[in-house]
């Protein structure tokens, strides 16, 4: 094989690779649309996921006061966490750069708004301080990664026995993470601005998700710069 055919395999596999990263949210969301019952319910906290790139335990400790409406802000400065031994508990992120405020977009807004909205009536429980937490099981306590676990674990089975087009094998909050990072930088975010939204606490972190551009991408991005 030479040099030329070696890159060129390569970056198809890349390309490949970045698709299924950019069509992550198209499938789940069709995923979530056309089933019912109870995957059905999951839809809202798949488009809170895929909107703001939050961690899985920021998004478990989100309370009623860490969303400003008015200003379509979500306040982020602290995560839900489960341990096996003492159950629940609250904890700061490790570095300053975990506290941030995160812009609702549109969708994320509506899907929030409903949330708030099927939440009304349920009995409040207090971790550490915080209570009116957004997501909580059937038992009425706050989710934790292991309930989201076990749920993209049925989502994916569900889908890919139902779809020629399957869901990656490995499927976790995290890869909602890892593709609204990816799908961000690909658009041309500013690395800086996208490592305030992530959360990282340094930029090397964040540089490493523009790496997953696609030869396409880089291609066109060479031809826009060059136009210019």
């Amino acid at each position: 094989m030479t040099i030329e055919t070696a890159f060129c395999v390569r970056e198809r596999a890349r390309e490949k690779t970045g698709d299924m990263l950019i069509n992550i949210p198209i499938l789940l969301v069709k995923c979530n649309l056309s089933m019912r019952g109870s995957y059905q319910k999951y839809r809202d906290e798949v488009i809170i996921l895929l909107g703001t790139g939050l961690r899985i335990s920021e998004l478990c400790g989100l309370t009623e006061t860490d969303l400003d409406f008015e200003n379509r802000i979500i306040n982020v400065d602290h995560q839900l966490l489960r341990s096996a031994e003492t159950g629940c508990y609250i904890e700061k992120p490790k570095t300053q750069r975990g506290i941030r405020q995160i812009p609702m977009s549109e969708k994320v807004y509506e899907a929030l708004g409903r949330v708030l909205e099927n939440r009304k009536g349920t009995k409040q429980i207090t971790v550490d301080g915080y209570s009116n937490f957004l997501f909580l099981n059937r038992d009425g306590c706050p989710k934790t990664n292991v309930n989201y676990a076990t749920m993209f674990r049925g989502l994916a089975k569900k889908y890919n026995k139902c779809h020629e087009e399957a869901l990656p094998k490995v499927m976790t909050p995290h890869t909602l993470r890892h593709t609204f990072c990816t799908n961000l930088a690909n658009a041309g975010m500013n690395p800086k601005a996208l490592q305030y939204i992530m959360g990282h606490s340094n930029i090397t972190m964040t540089l490493n998700y523009y790496a997953h551009a696609t030869f396409a991408s880089a291609k066109a991005e060479m031809e826009r710069l060059i136009a210019a």
